[in-house]
């Protein structure tokens, strides 16, 4: 007898929308959406993870925390756990936070749900944890993120919003046949435009970028990387020193300045301070020309370029792109600014294919056209304690508990965290130096996290409650910013173990603690996805925008959102009107002076853009120890730590370990053979990788890609080596200035050697020690 063909049910994901083909209750394979152009690899993962055999079966509790409770917090992280079932978990967890509470007030409970967590918009891991602790009275969250930290708070200071930054970008049709010459720091990776927040229906960038290139634009990318920028551009690669990007476009607006190359109209009527930087750009304030041979001599480029570059800039229609991994570095606000005040010295700001934009390749929604409706979105409510740090901060919040710190014209002071809340993401993945991580992470009292795997987190945590994945339960698929298609997330398989949803986890832990009408509003899952379509219903309409019924919507399974039908170039209608569409600046300009910064104070960030050394980087006196300049990229075969154990992001692995690039005359100076394990190391830490030799990045660097799960030799020992090529555990933990407190991650130097002791086992995707 034949087996019966796979039931198809539509879902979606961060890298797209599939169809997932059940049988027997189980995920048996996937099928790419008919809806996308440019499908990504990464969706064959799927059954892989949704099926792994590290998936949580029931509630957990550390054994020394079920025994000795938070006098065992040493241990975290070392110690075996211990099955218990729903009832017992949940009342344990519900009398730990009312605990807490009474005892500390609710600003000692840290809502650390921070991350792309899954797909869905109801299922929203992060929406519902500040839900669920803001109808208990509030916690202390974060602002800002790890992606683009540094930009989010800059940004708004110099043009009123954040929308060059994250779903406002110039599109794609405005670009093509417009833009003829796009400079890119950073690149425009496709491998990073493979995903999107909340769910897509198609792929965009690559299309997009081919249209540029058919409609006549140049591509020259200054990165690090040559991979950074797709073959069919035939980009032309410029190979500077990481963390230098700064001083490239000081020494392109010096040669623009000076050789009269500017446009002093727009300057005077659509910005403010020009003549301040001017001055610091020539010297006049220093005594040091920022010219094209004082950038070269910092960034290792041709100083002849680099004019001659900004010749080419000013003679063309051109577009500045900057990747978000340019300003995670020390003092990673300082490029966000410049690109903005480069393209206002061209005076192309507004123009059809001209200006600048950040984030371009960060993810697929940067470049598509906006939609007329906002994506569904579950209300979090608000939280009375106010208690806010900069999300960067995890690991000198815990240590320093009641320690002042300056944060975006604030003198702030850290809270006392006695109980961490975490679901939808892994500090394991994005933090910085993971070793002080560690230590941090005993300070409180209690961790209680949501997991649907044995991830670092899950194995970091006190009590860990069994999620599920977004086949397991119904859902609405949409981007954060662009994409314009929402997606009926049908239910495909029954919960695998005893996995619930958060949503349901939250409702019976508000049950125990008075707040449950609170929590639900009296709605179920379904109930609770048919009000937020509703919602975002209503509000396409008041956009002109009409959408079907919810029913409607459901049945189809998916619909097309209208989106805006004209190309957008961020900020014309500024430029058309900069009075009737002033800026949500101080000055109603862009701030190429801001007053308001200046008046801060700081000494990492004065009240113009300007050149400041990092702490560590290839001008460093630290590289007599450690030669090499890590950069840890966002990887091409899974999205952060998600799919790590998937079939693609394993395929990749080489004995079983994260590949590490580097330049053959690197690898020749250190004996470092193709396939080789190496050991990456610095006073920080160390880890294990597989040696990729490849030409592709340029000498005196080397790329380690996140979400490796971390692996230590010695589980729950600060300082123990790492098997698995995590690259936090070298990564420096300090903000990138007072003014954003964002993540330097890309601010590291190590030193590499290949590795000719035993090989110890990878047991990163392995379940932990159970005890009875």
């Amino acid at each position: 007898m034949k087996n019966a063909e796979p039931i198809l049910v539509p879902n979606n994901s961060h890298w797209g929308a599939f169809l997932a083909e059940v049988a027997d209750g189980r995920i048996v394979g996937v099928r790419p959406s008919s809806m996308d152009e440019n499908p990504s690899p990464l969706i064959t993962s799927v059954p892989d993870v949704v099926h792994a055999a590290n998936r949580i079966a029931r509630p957990m509790v550390r054994k020394g925390w079920l025994e000795r409770g938070p006098a065992s917090r040493e241990q975290r992280g070392a110690e075996p756990f211990v099955p218990v079932s729903w009832d017992r978990a949940l009342d344990l967890a519900a009398a730990e936070l009312a605990r807490v509470k009474k005892v500390h007030g609710n600003t000692a409970i840290f809502g650390g749900a921070f991350g792309w967590a899954s797909a869905g918009r109801m299922h929203n891991a992060r929406w519902l944890t500040h839900r669920f602790l803001n109808c208990f009275g509030g916690c202390t969250n974060q602002s800002g993120n790890y992606s683009f930290g540094a930009a989010s708070v800059i940004v708004p200071h110099i043009v009123g919003s954040m929308a060059p930054v994250l779903g406002g970008h110039t599109t794609w049709e405005a670009m093509a046949g417009n833009t003829q010459l796009v400079v890119s720091f950073g690149g425009v990776p496709l491998k990073n435009a493979q995903i999107e927040q909340g769910g897509m229906g198609s792929h965009a960038t690559r299309g997009g970028l081919m249209r540029m290139k058919a409609g006549g634009a140049r591509f020259v990318q200054i990165s690090p990387v040559k991979d950074d920028a797709a073959d069919f551009l035939d980009a032309e690669w410029l190979p500077a020193r990481p963390s230098t990007d700064a001083a490239i476009m000081l020494g392109l607006a010096h040669t623009i300045y000076t050789e009269g190359l500017h446009d002093p109209a727009f300057l005077a009527r659509y910005t403010v301070g020009f003549d301040k930087f001017a001055s610091y750009l020539i010297g006049a304030t220093d005594g040091t020309p920022k010219d094209a041979d004082w950038a070269a001599r910092i960034s290792g480029l041709d100083a002849g370029r680099i004019s001659a570059l900004a010749r080419e800039m000013a003679a063309h229609r051109t577009m500045i792109m900057t990747s978000w991994s340019v300003q995670r570095t020390d003092h990673g606000e300082q490029p966000c600014w410049l690109a903005i005040v480069l393209a206002a010295m061209l005076g192309q700001i507004g123009l059809p294919g001209g200006g600048f934009g950040i984030g371009y390749g960060a993810v697929d929604g940067a470049g598509k056209a906006k939609r007329r409706a906002p994506p569904p979105t579950v209300p979090t409510g608000e939280n009375l304690t106010r208690s806010v740090i900069p999300a960067a901060r995890l690991a000198d919040m815990l240590l320093n508990p009641g320690a002042p710190y300056d944060y975006n014209g604030e003198r702030k002071t850290y809270p006392d965290i006695r109980l961490i809340y975490w679901a939808g993401g892994n500090p394991f993945h994005h933090h910085q130096d993971l070793n002080r991580l560690i230590a941090a992470w005993r300070r409180p009292d209690t961790v209680i996290v949501h997991e649907p795997w044995w991830t670092p987190l899950a194995r970091h945590a006190d009590i860990v409650f069994p999620a599920t994945t977004p086949l397991e339960r119904n859902d609405i698929g949409a981007s954060t910013s662009s994409d314009n298609v929402f997606q009926a997330m049908k239910q495909a398989i029954p919960p695998v173990g005893e996995a619930r949803n958060d949503f349901d986890i939250y409702a019976a832990l508000a049950e125990r603690l008075g707040i449950a009408e609170r929590f639900t509003e009296g709605r179920d899952e379904m109930g609770w996805l048919r009000h937020i379509y509703d919602i975002s219903r209503q509000q396409a309409a008041r956009q002109q925008a009409e959408l079907p019924s919810f029913d409607e919507f459901w049945e189809k399974g998916h619909v097309d959102v209208p989106v805006v039908e004209r190309p957008a170039n961020v900020f014309e209608d500024f430029r058309a009107d900069p009075v009737a569409h002033k800026l949500n600046t101080p000055s109603g300009k862009i701030e190429i002076f801001s007053e308001r910064i200046a008046a801060f104070g700081y000494d990492d960030c004065a009240g113009h853009p300007a050149w400041y050394e990092p702490v560590e980087w290839l001008g460093a006196k630290a590289t007599a120890r450690f030669p090499l300049h890590l950069l840890s990229s966002q990887p091409r075969y899974r999205l952060h730590g998600q799919l790590d154990h998937g079939r693609v992001s394993q395929a990749s692995k080489i004995q079983g370990r994260e590949p590490v690039w580097i330049n053959p005359e690197d690898a020749k100076r250190r004996g470092i053979a193709h396939g080789d394990v190496v050991r990456l190391y610095n006073d920080r830490g160390a880890c294990l990788a597989g040696a990729f030799v490849t030409d592709q990045v340029r000498p005196g660097v080397v790329i380690l890609s996140t979400g490796a799960w971390y692996d230590p030799e010695q589980p729950g020992s600060p300082g123990a080596l790492e098997k698995h090529g995590n690259p936090n555990v070298l990564t420096l933990d300090k903000g990138t200035s007072k003014l954003a407190q964002a993540t330097t991650a890309h601010s590291a130097l190590v030193e590499i050697a290949r590795w000719t002791g035993p090989l110890p086992a990878v047991t990163a995707h392995a379940v932990p020690e159970m005890a009875e």
